[in-house]
């Protein structure tokens, strides 16, 4: 079974309501669609093109090669079907994997199970075909195999990835409460920031989208940052198609001297962090901190840039009171000192979002975790338009 050849089904998963993102990406980089659901984008190509995938996509999570679909009702038809898989061809004898999964039946009480049954397969194959057997734990430092079983339908796959692609490498520290990587590239992308104008981004935190920020305008994609995945470890990986597609990345960066990507936090810890995030990611030089309240961030006049926010939710017990005031500071700021700008709100909270006192243009949905999120852009007119308080 030559997997580096022979195209099948791959799906690159990703967080629900980031597939819109990622299937842009995938279309960017002229990959055929065969369908985008809530947590995912299929196409079709070969192991690869799967490391390619690996190395360019901002919002994803996985990438999998399918291997076989097959129709299953019980944990013994499941060895059954993945015993006759020729897991010898790739998957040393004296190597190591890892089984993950996501099962949906009622044979199942838990998803260990099923992956047991699956591990007893392999290794009961490569052991009949080559005389030995391979190691398996739960640590992704080898070759992946991905089980999803629903109803009466399973299918295994080769995760191609191994930890997940959503945390890009750089974030060494992570502060307090940030935002997923995938989800700040995403978030970026749905702006609409030109990546050539100020990026404004007042209390950052970690610094996590300010960096995401110039990572997309420089052409930094998230396999420079990274040097192992799971597909390195398949039988007939040959170091000079990583080498080859790592090479390609680099001749896409560009430098660009009149980038200005402004960021501040009124803690001085946060922005202590977000410089050393900032030079682990290489793009230090882009970025201005400052240890600021958000109110007196810079926002350069005449620029017609993009402010962006990532405030407080007030998730616990009489924060929500408080938060209250920094809301509606925060839409006196945009109102008063980014005219001619496009500025944005992530929150989970929407009646704290009702303080802002601005009309949304535009209110697109993502989660945070478990946590229902909006996206809220206000067009912040230079001229003499009137806002509309929300709600009117």
């Amino acid at each position: 079974m030559r997997i580096f050849h022979t195209p099948s089904r791959i799906i690159v998963t990703c967080n629900s309501r980031l597939s819109p993102y990622l299937e842009q990406e995938l279309r960017d980089l002229d990959c055929p669609i065969v369908r985008t659901f809530a947590t995912g984008v299929e196409l079709r190509g070969n192991v690869r093109q799967c490391i390619r995938l690996n190395l360019r996509l901002r919002c994803a999570s996985q990438v999998l090669y399918s291997l076989k679909s097959f129709p299953c009702n019980s944990p013994d038809e499941l060895y059954s079907a993945l015993i006759s898989v020729p897991w010898e061809t790739f998957i040393a004898p004296d190597g190591y994997f890892s089984v993950t999964g996501n099962v949906y039946h009622p044979t199942i009480r838990t998803v260990m199970f099923a992956n047991v049954k699956v591990k007893d397969a392999i290794v009961d194959r490569i052991r009949l075909k080559t005389g030995r057997r391979p190691d398996t734990g739960s640590e992704l430092r080898g070759v992946v195999v991905y089980l999803y079983w629903k109803d009466e339908q399973a299918e295994i796959f080769i995760d191609t990835s191994g930890e997940t692609l959503a945390k890009h490498g750089y974030r060494k520290i992570p502060g307090r409460a940030p935002m997923l990587e995938a989800l700040a590239s995403a978030v970026v992308l749905a702006s609409k920031w030109d990546r050539k104008s100020p990026f404004v981004n007042p209390m950052c935190g970690s610094g996590t989208l300010a960096i995401e920020a110039a990572l997309i305008a420089t052409g930094h994609h998230p396999g420079l940052l990274r040097n192992n995945y799971a597909f390195m470890h398949l039988t007939g990986y040959e170091a000079s198609m990583y080498e080859k597609e790592w090479r390609l990345l680099r001749e896409l960066v560009r430098h660009l001297p009149d980038l200005r990507i402004i960021a501040t936090d009124i803690s001085t810890d946060a922005v202590h962090i977000s410089k050393i995030n900032a030079a682990q990611a290489g793009v230090e030089e882009y970025l201005d901190f400052e240890v600021c309240d958000f109110a007196a961030t810079e926002v350069p006049e005449g620029a017609g840039g993009v402010v962006v926010f990532n405030p407080e939710y007030g998730e616990r017990l009489g924060e929500e009171t408080e938060l209250e005031a920094t809301y509606a500071r925060i839409g006196d700021f945009m109102k008063q000192q980014c005219k001619g700008y496009t500025g944005y709100i992530f929150t989970g909270n929407a009646d704290l979002a009702k303080k802002i006192g601005l009309k949304a243009s535009r209110r697109i949905e993502f989660y945070t975790g478990k946590i229902d999120c909006r996206l809220l852009e206000y067009e912040l007119y230079a001229g003499t338009k009137k806002e509309l308080p929300e709600g009117e």
